[in-house]
């Protein structure tokens, strides 16, 4: 029995163009720079408020970038719900996930800086909730890098790390995912490069999801 831990943002679905537009109009609020798209991406998947003071160079979430947080999160389903902006899967996520979903030796499950109510909206928006048995987020769990995602996932579901994958797009899953005695899949199609999630601890590295089934051990 292996428990596999998908990522969301950057594995699961890609959100880049409307997590960056959320943080264009955040940063015009508060009378910032815009910020590039080489900066969101670079963030995504850490926990919000900690994402945003690194935008900012700040070495913590200090009031601001508090307020900022709460600012992106009104401005979210706005720009949500505007067309360009939707979180569209990538090619090969549906056929995969329908793949594991019908294994009697695989549990699927979640962690994801996302909000619970976030990652709930891309569950559900595409029909995978009820293969998602266990799940942890921002609201659940510190930020990635910090292993408890992975840890309580695993206690929830009375599995090992040792017998737990982690598939994500960005160096904090790789980094999570050994931190908590985990195997770190990486993709490809996300938003770290291949070398970055190689530095990151990646034991693979894929570029197709329907790869992702020959690594499964």
């Amino acid at each position: 029995m292996k428990l596999v831990l998908f990522d969301c943002d950057g594995t699961l679905v890609n959100s880049a163009a409307l997590i960056h537009e959320v943080m264009v109009r955040t940063f015009a609020e508060f009378g910032h720079a815009r910020p590039t798209i080489e900066s969101t991406k670079s963030i995504i998947g850490l926990t919000l408020d900690i994402a945003i003071a690194r935008m900012l160079g700040r070495p913590h979430a200090d009031d601001e970038a508090v307020r900022m947080t709460a600012c992106y999160k009104s401005f979210f389903p706005t720009v949500r719900a505007e067309a360009g902006y939707e979180e569209s899967l990538y090619d090969g996520i549906a056929d995969l996930i329908a793949t594991l979903a019908a294994r009697d030796d695989i549990l699927i499950g979640a962690v994801t800086g996302k909000s619970r109510r976030g990652l709930e909206l891309v569950l559900n928006g595409h029909g995978f909730k009820p293969h998602f048995i266990v799940s942890r987020t921002a609201d659940d769990c510190p930020s990635k890098p910090h292993p408890a995602m992975v840890t309580e996932c695993c206690d929830e579901t009375g599995m090992q790390a040792a017998d737990t994958i982690v598939i994500g797009d960005a160096i904090y899953d790789m980094q999570m995912a050994k931190a908590a005695g985990a195997r770190a899949l990486g993709v490809s199609w996300g938003y770290a490069s291949v070398q970055q999630l190689q530095t990151a601890g990646a034991d693979v590295i894929v570029d197709h999801p329907a790869d992702i089934l020959t690594h499964l051990y």
